[in-house]
């Protein structure tokens, strides 16, 4: 490339979801190699912005709060809060005139970010297949098609900037734990009582309900591990903690102190993954997380297709249905076969089996 055309200064806009994100960091850090001395930055909404800050191939996350925003715009009391936060985030957005603005979203909402911002060259996809829904390549100048709607979507991200000139070849795929939040989350689990030889941890839920996997199919399949002298933990946001306490009653061990749904951050979360001997977890944003920080992995999927979007990286179990109708991509289902169909013995088997492999005894 160029001298003058190589960028000083570069915007990445992906504003969310966790996996999205996570999927998008070697995007960003074959930006970096190519272009070491340029300024990086990333826009990302607020739910996401932990798994970036202080991340070695960004300079600056912009955090969007969005969501906060728009709740408190509807509350009389707080709108003059809301305005000014808008005002003082959008003036950090515009501060800079970047040479590439680069949308790795492709929807209204990240669009409208992009028209936003100051940028020589805004650059996203051109509309295809769920890519660039909503009007979005409106608001760039200069579009690209992904080479295959059927790759993986980290590789489909890669693409984007491929076609820029950036090389991505070998694209390195693992987030970065430091030993602080590492020895915390540790302490964590031992004030608990839980220990660390043999650790299991089992993030159960997902957005989607097609994605979900019965609660006393999960409370089985724990109560199984747990038999053979495994220690057990569940995982999931804030909102899932009731849900999880619910799979918990349904165990015939008593495990309400397992149920660790709230009491981690992503980066706590994700160290908690990267000391895990094993990994179970639905199609869910996490999983990109466990993926990332190469857990042994056991992912159950149902409505949507793996190698578009489940972890990537060798030696992850994917267990699903080969059915007609999968996948459907689908949010609601009457009967959820796909899921329904996977049984708490072919899990337990999977696990006995990556038991046995290798990296399991870290």
């Amino acid at each position: 490339m160029p001298e003058n055309l190589r960028p000083q200064t570069i915007l990445i806009v992906k504003l969310s979801a966790i996996g999205d994100v996570v999927q998008t960091l070697p995007m960003a850090e074959a930006l970096r190699r190519q272009f070491p001395e340029a300024q990086i930055d990333w826009l990302v909404e607020e739910e996401a912005s932990d798994l970036l800050l202080g991340h070695p191939a960004l300079n600056r996350v912009l955090v969007s709060r969005r969501k906060q925003w728009l709740k408190q715009l509807r509350q009389k009391g707080q709108r003059r809060l809301a305005l000014q936060e808008i005002i003082k985030f959008l003036r950090l957005l515009r501060s800079i005139k970047y040479d590439w603005v680069i949308d790795n979203h492709g929807l209204f909402k990240s669009g409208l970010m992009v028209f936003l911002s100051k940028g020589r060259r805004k650059i996203g996809f051109q509309p295809s297949a769920g890519i660039a829904d909503e009007g979005n390549y409106l608001f760039t100048k200069e579009r690209y098609r992904p080479l295959s709607i059927e790759k993986h979507a980290l590789e489909r991200y890669l693409d984007l900037v491929h076609q820029l000139g950036v090389n991505v070849n070998k694209p390195v795929f693992k987030f970065p734990v430091s030993e602080g939040i590492r020895e915390g989350v540790k302490s964590k689990l031992s004030q608990r009582g839980l220990s660390l030889g043999n650790l299991v941890v089992i993030h159960p839920l997902a957005k989607w309900p097609t994605k979900q996997w019965p609660k006393e199919k999960f409370a089985r399949l724990a109560d199984n591990l747990i038999n053979l002298g495994l220690t057990v933990v569940f995982t999931g946001s804030p909102e899932d903690h009731q849900e999880i306490k619910g799979i918990c009653r349904l165990m015939e061990h008593n495990a309400q102190n397992l149920n660790l749904a709230g009491q981690t951050g992503l980066r706590e979360l994700a160290a908690l993954f990267s000391l895990a001997n094993l990994v179970i977890t639905t199609d869910t944003g996490p999983m990109h997380l466990a993926a990332a920080v190469q857990a042994p992995l056991i992912v159950l999927f149902g409505p949507t297709a793996p190698w578009r979007t489940g972890p990537y990286g060798n030696g992850h179990v994917i267990l699903r249905k080969n059915l007609p109708c999968s996948p459907c991509f689908q949010r609601t289902c009457s009967a959820v076969r796909c899921m329904e169909g996977i049984s708490v013995e072919e899990v337990f088997a999977a696990a006995i089996k990556k038991m046995k492999t290798p990296n399991f005894n870290k």
